[in-house]
């Protein structure tokens, strides 16, 4: 079985067991005021973890709830078992499975499962980026004014003035609108397909952004930190669009237009 091969088999049977107990009552706890996680988010977890070792047992892996292990090798799998749990809780459909794998420092295969929307994107770096299959390519908007854009805001909203309230509200003024959906690896494929031009946010995780920033880039689309500094999944802030935006974008964010 190849990495892609498995990613794909234990995003699948996560998105599954997601399905299987979605739209029922769960134990809600709390790691932060308005971060919450349920043990479907724990069972997700484990579950893709067993597929994974069981396939490549010397590969390390990081995962949003409890599981960590480190590889000799510098190959790491990076997981958010419900990327959307506030989302997931609620009942509000959309919510994902994310996993990406990292060699050597580079993000080299991402997955992020859809399992309402049955909707699967996947890309391997320099193969390109697919949904269910198909090629994906991010749109051509080239003005502003007429783009759809994405963002969310971050956990400790209530406390810091890092909120992304301002930079929203720059954006709702020169934009067509904008989408909060929830589900950062999501916002991603939406970049990568063509549904939104832009997408940033502040306060992310290296699970949130790892598969769908290199889903983005093989789909054609530009991934920087918020500054314009060179992507990493270990920063927490990104801005991903279609390329075309990305200079303007920049600028909204840093208050330049």
């Amino acid at each position: 079985m190849t990495e892609l091969e498995s990613a794909i088999h234990a995003a699948r049977e996560a998105g599954q067991l997601l399905c299987e107990k979605y739209m029922r009552p769960h134990q809600v706890d709390y790691k932060g005021i308005i971060n919450i996680v349920t043990e479907v988010d724990r069972e997700s977890e484990r579950l893709i973890y067993t597929l994974l070792h069981r396939d490549f047992p010397d590969y390390g892996f990081l995962g949003e709830e409890d599981i960590r292990s480190h590889s000799q090798k510098g190959t790491i799998w990076i997981v958010d078992p419900v990327d959307g749990t506030s989302n997931y809780a609620r009942g509000y459909p959309l919510f994902a499975v994310s996993i990406a794998l990292e060699r050597n420092g580079e993000v080299v295969l991402g997955v992020v499962y859809s399992p309402v929307l049955d909707e699967l994107f996947t890309a391997e770096k320099g193969r390109g980026a697919q949904l269910n299959g198909k090629p994906l390519q991010v749109s051509t908007t080239a003005e502003l004014g007429k783009s759809l854009v994405a963002s969310g805001f971050p956990y400790d909203t209530w406390s810091t003035p890092a909120n992304n309230l301002a930079e929203w509200s720059r954006f709702l003024l020169r934009t067509i609108s904008a989408r909060c959906d929830g589900c950062a690896s999501l916002d991603f494929c939406h970049v990568a397909c063509g549904r939104v031009d832009g997408y940033w946010e502040v306060g992310l995780d290296a699970w949130d952004m790892a598969a769908g920033a290199l889903i983005v880039q093989e789909a054609g689309g530009l991934v920087t930190l918020i500054t314009g500094a060179p992507f990493t999944p270990y920063q927490h802030s990104v801005l991903a669009s279609n390329g075309y935006l990305h200079q303007v974008m920049m600028a909204v964010l840093n208050q330049l237009e």
